[in-house]
């Protein structure tokens, strides 16, 4: 049946779900009954770039069939348990229990008490996978198979409570009974990073804070028994192996000895085998299969490199560290907490495909339906007309919408300052929500502010959003004053390095300030004196997701700028904003608003697969190390500027109209919670209140005057680019105000339900700097006045070294250039250019234009284009001086070739003018025969 309703919490979350939703052909359905256990995962059959529309739903069967199992023997009274585990499950089930526990936590906990101590005949029939070695150095040594058990929790959901749920099970067990092999008194808890291992000291029964008396997990007299256990908690930075080969010492033990290693790391569990893993966030914990080539990694982002291989490095040191301890000690078995315990990308395996070895599975859809946890709360439709709300797929929209020059690749981040343009309405509607949020959480009389969350693609993009953010040009409760910093980037690199500090070890002291800031966001205790550094802080940009055990349940609002390729990619993002602030009343649901992060999955129709394809034989081209003197390097040109000096003038009839549309940026977002799976686009169906988000706080702070101020400021710096001509500006900014205002009043036009205040948008804002500026031109009575190029901030500098892609078309080597390869796509006109280019002795070094990225901005039919020539060349004139060529090989002939070679000399004029970046020439080449002449000709 189809429903709308205003809640979107179905369930108790202390009972067993029955009832969840599920969308069918576009339609909200309730549907009786339990939400199978399963996962999404991207087809084989459709190629590295499937979006995420195209995942397929696939039963986890193992999860499913033990779940059913688990249940009859729960109705059954738990049949052959022993008595300290049958006083614990009557304990935990207790309905008088003055805090009760959340079912998925019971069942979670039962689950492994079934698989260790219900009898064989239940358990007829499962095969759970062993984790079987693999490594060749592993395999030598004849480690054995580890048992895991692998517990799916959603972020929220209480895990960390379980964990002292079955430490209580095996421990108490064990006391009592010492022989029996099945329990364990020695645990040992491995996690990712010192914010984990300090949340996990709760876990220790002596601990004043620990969750054993704050959950009431063991019944009365019990606490003091569980204290006579043997606990050790730990990252898995110090599984590193030891190796004193390379010191200066007297004594060189070599290599440590796997007992070595169990003495060292296992200091707090004395002699004690037998013993408990658990591995916290353990999907950092898995076997790497067969990772990426040097080759495949060096086409990566250094960035997304770099992670894969520190993600690679500690799930080596992690799970071999493991085997060590099960080699000399014996591991009982290892529980896996994850609210994600998937392969990530570059692990080897299908990136989203599950452990084999999970047993139990309370997801984040789950969660939502029973109340644990916040709502995400997505755009489902606005204002633009579009059939898909702008910033539901927001990357993919500003990828969409930038020139080719400026999008990501494989190869090429997409360029930061436009990214933020495209980027800065979703940020500003967003802010404006959390500024909502700030008057409510004031009203109530919060000791805490509500965060707004920004999750960059990379760490250019974040300090650009991050210095627009604190730099108050979005809100003025964002700002940054020198008193107080409400908003923080997340130096990943820092925070790494802080958060995989083994204890005795140096830190930085900046690395540790930043990590305790970030753990105490929303926080209004901690250990240190004074208020928590992270008390007051607002707004958070990162790269990438937050670190796991990052858990401010005052975050409200989430912006996701970077690419999302997997529903897990998602949910680990999402996840960072669901807890909960109000735990009393379960059935009133929170909400976080999520901009930019698609939290849906839709399942579609199958592929058939299609037949193998005879493979081409492909060529690596790529920059050559060792011929580095050979390199070529150009400055990247966006635009000009006239480098004017005293007056100026424009005639406005000559500048373009600007329209202020909501169908370029939404005025309007409706939003709406995002309960169970959608099929189909996000709609306005389903069940949840909607809300409207405007970007009203942010026009009453940007008053139009001051944009106008500002746009204003930015066109006199422009044309006043060079610094020692600077005392002219002065004279230059009245007029460039006068001319945007009457711009303003003459040439923009704004559309029924916008305000002209939007032109605080950088979209627009930008628009009008660009044509003004290229329609100012100095007041003189003849002559050109010269020009001056506008360089890209982040990308100034363009180089051959930069060049590294594979290619099934025909190639040629080289001798004389940086590149290996010449890439013939007309073979015989090509090879004839590269082969006249090597034998010519003035030629320094060339480069084909292929991926070099090498682009002139030229304007046709009123249209942005960009024109790539063909070459580049270093040529030696007979005086010695070095001349930079652009080689065009083949005749202009269409007006639209006449502009582009018009453009060329402009670049060329203009860069020739800035004076930085060396001498240029540019040439055209109409017949191979006479390239020697004609590269002759124009270097004169």
């Amino acid at each position: 049946m189809s429903l709308l309703v205003d809640n979107p919490i179905l369930n108790s979350p202390f009972e067993e779900p029955t009832r969840y939703w599920d969308y069918r052909e576009g339609q909200p359905v309730l549907v009786e009954g339990r939400r199978p256990a399963g996962y999404y995962l991207r087809p084989r059959t459709r190629g590295a770039q499937v979006s995420i529309l195209e995942e397929e739903f696939v039963p986890l069967e193992l999860v499913n069939t033990i779940r059913e199992r688990v249940k009859d023997w729960r109705e059954r009274g738990y049949p052959g348990v022993t008595p300290i585990t049958r006083q614990l499950l009557n304990h935990w089930n207790n309905p008088e229990r003055e805090r009760n526990l959340f079912f998925c936590q019971r069942e979670a906990a039962e689950t492994l008490i079934w698989l260790v101590e219900a009898p064989p005949a239940e358990k007829q029939g499962l095969d759970i996978p062993k984790d079987q070695p693999n490594d060749p150095e592993s395999l030598a040594k004849g480690y054995k198979a580890l048992t895991r058990y692998a517990v799916k929790m959603a972020t929220g959901s209480g895990k960390t409570v379980v964990m002292g749920m079955v430490i209580a099970w095996q421990v108490l067990n064990k006391l009592a009974n010492p022989q029996d092999r099945r329990f364990s008194d020695a645990v040992l808890l491995v996690c990712p990073n010192l914010t984990i291992r300090e949340r996990l000291q709760v876990l220790l029964p002596w601990n004043r804070n620990n969750y054993y008396e704050k959950f009431d997990l063991v019944p009365r007299g019990m606490i003091e028994r569980l204290q006579q256990g043997k606990y050790e908690i730990t990252n898995w930075h110090l599984f590193q192996p030891k190796d004193d080969s390379r010191s200066k010492s007297v004594v060189q033990r070599g290599p440590e000895s796997d007992a070595a290693f169990c003495r060292r790391v296992l200091k707090e569990l004395g002699n004690k085998q037998n013993i408990l893993v658990i591995n916290d966030e353990a999907h950092h914990a898995y076997r790497p299969a067969q990772p990426l080539t040097p080759e495949e990694l060096r086409q990566l982002p250094k960035e997304e490199r770099e992670q894969l291989e520190e993600e690679f490095r500690a799930a080596t040191v992690w799970i071999s560290g493991l085997d060590k301890i099960n080699d000399v000690r014996g591991i009982n078995f290892c529980v896996d907490f994850s609210a994600t315990p998937f392969y990530i990308k570059g692990s080897g395996y299908d990136e989203g495909a599950p452990f084999p070895w999970i047993v139990s599975d309370f997801g984040l859809v789950d969660a939502i339906e029973c109340g644990i946890v916040k709502v995400p709360r997505v755009p489902v439709d606005d204002n633009t007309g579009a059939l898909i709300p702008k910033y539901f797929r927001l990357w993919e929209h500003i990828n969409r919408q930038l020139p080719v020059s400026e999008r990501q690749t494989a190869r090429r981040r997409a360029k930061p300052e436009s990214v933020l343009r495209e980027a800065e309405g979703a940020l500003a509607t967003l802010a404006s929500e959390w500024k909502k949020t700030f008057a409510e959480f004031e009203k109530a009389g919060s000791p805490v502010p509500p965060v707004m969350i920004v999750v960059c693609d990379n760490t250019d993009l974040s300090k650009l959003v991050y210095e627009h953010i604190a730099g108050g040009n979005v809100l003025g409760e964002l700002a940054n004053r020198e008193d107080k910093q409400v908003a923080i980037r997340i130096d990943t690199k820092l925070l790494s390095e802080a958060e995989s500090t083994v204890e005795g070890e140096t830190k930085k002291e900046a690395a540790e300030r930043l990590r305790k800031t970030v753990d105490t966001v929303g926080k209004t205790e901690w250990e240190g004196e004074g208020d928590p550094p992270g008390k007051d802080v607002r707004c958070v940009v990162s790269v990438g997701m937050l670190n796991e055990g990052w858990d401010a349940p005052n975050v409200t609002q989430i912006l996701g700028l970077r690419a999302f390729t997997s529903q897990l990619l998602c949910e680990q993002v999402v996840g960072r904003g669901l807890r909960r602030m109000n735990y009393d009343d379960f059935s009133e649901p929170e909400y976080v608003d999520v901009y930019g992060v698609p939290f849906e999955v839709i399942p579609v129709k199958k592929k058939p697969v299609s037949r193998t394809e005879v493979q081409k034989v492909s060529t690596l081209v790529r920059a050559l190390p060792e011929r580095k003197h050979l390199e070529i390097t150009f400055p990247r040109v966006e635009g000009y500027v006239f480098d004017v000096r005293q007056r100026i003038k424009i005639n406005l009839e000559d500048v373009s109209y600007l329209k202020i549309d909501p169908s370029h940026e939404p005025t309007e977002v409706v939003a709406k919670p995002a309960a169970g799976y959608r099929i189909g686009r996000p709609d306005r169906l389903g069940p949840g209140p909607e809300v409207l988000h405007d970007r009203n706080p942010f026009h009453r702070e940007k008053r139009l005057q001051a944009t106008v101020y500002e746009i204003a400021a930015e066109i006199t710096r422009r044309l006043k680019e060079k610094r020692e001509e600077w005392q002219a500006r002065h004279l230059l900014f009245p007029q460039v105000l006068n001319i945007v205002w009457r711009y303003l009043e003459e040439r923009v036009v704004v559309a029924e339900d916008v305000v002209l205040e939007d032109i605080a948008l950088l979209k627009y804002k930008q628009r009008i700097i660009e044509r003004l500026t290229e329609a100012i031109e100095p007041d003189v009575e003849a002559g050109e006045p010269p020009l001056l190029p506008v360089i890209e901030r982040f990308r100034p500098v363009g180089s051959t070294s930069q060049v590294l892609f594979r290619t099934t078309r025909p190639t040629v080597g080289t001798t004389k250039s940086h590149i290996s390869h010449v890439v013939l796509d007309a073979p015989t006109w090509e090879h004839s250019v590269a082969y006249r280019l090597e034998r010519m002795p003035e030629v320094i070094a060339y480069a084909r234009n292929d991926h070099l990225d090498f682009a002139i901005p030229y304007e046709w039919q009123g249209r942005r284009h960009e024109y790539r020539p063909d070459y580049l060349i270093r040529w030696r004139c007979e005086d010695g001086r070095e001349v930079k060529v652009i080689l065009e090989v083949k005749g202009f002939e269409t007006e639209q070739d006449r502009q582009k070679e018009a453009a060329a000399k402009r670049w060329v004029r203009a860069v020739n003018h800035h004076g930085e970046f060396g001498l240029w020439v540019f040439a055209v080449c109409k017949e191979p025969s006479s390239l020697s002449e004609t590269l002759r000709r124009s270097v004169i």
